[in-house]
């Protein structure tokens, strides 16, 4: 933390310690970004993100990591051009009437009434070393909500806390568990069939 905190000091008037920052969490913003809005705006997003950042940097308070800091830029930037290529961002897998088909796998007993198929393989990393699988997972990932696809990044493939995800996305810690339990259960629906079928 120390560390962070002198880079950040030092990036306020040393043009090379901001690019150590800009080295250290450009990918991870990128992916965010990629989250968000897709691949084909991500890099300008980012880059627009990177420019909010540095006007910012001195007013940034330390109330959070750097890597949430930026983060919360690049949401709101990827949000932002969200709403000038006249979409929405979509809030309404929230509601609470909306249907949890995960529930209907369960009995009232609590056990399995539909059980998952046996998959193939038999750990996540077998799954992954399937490169067609990699692809499907990819347009599994760009068919689940903004928000959706947001929160499963920063948390599964980031290690983001419920808290930062929250502060990042502008939304509530049920919203954010709502989020994560629904695409999670999105992309296993679509991995079983895939282990069924052989296609996406």
């Amino acid at each position: 933390m120390e560390d962070e905190h002198l880079l950040i000091a030092n990036a306020l008037h040393d043009h090379n310690a901001f690019r150590v920052l800009v080295d250290r969490y450009y990918p991870l913003m990128l992916s965010v970004a990629k989250s968000i809005i897709g691949d084909s705006l991500a890099e300008e997003v980012v880059q627009e993100a990177w420019l909010s950042a540095y006007r910012n940097l001195a007013k940034f308070e330390k109330r959070s990591s750097i890597k949430t800091w930026l983060f919360t830029i690049v949401s709101n930037e990827a949000k932002n051009r969200l709403r000038k290529e006249n979409r929405t961002i979509s809030m309404s897998d929230l509601s609470e009437g909306s249907q949890d088909t995960f529930l209907e796998r369960y009995g009232s007993n609590g056990h399995w009434s539909n059980p998952p198929t046996h998959w193939h393989n038999d750990t996540p990393e077998a799954l992954l070393n399937n490169h067609q699988l990699k692809d499907c997972l990819n347009q599994y990932m760009a068919k689940l909500s903004v928000q959706g696809r947001a929160a499963l990044t920063l948390k599964d493939m980031h290690g983001i806390s419920l808290d930062e995800i929250c502060n990042i996305l502008d939304v509530t810690a049920s919203n954010v568990r709502v989020l994560i339990h629904r695409s999670r259960h999105q992309i296993f629906e679509h991995i079983e069939h895939f282990q069924e079928t052989g296609t996406c």
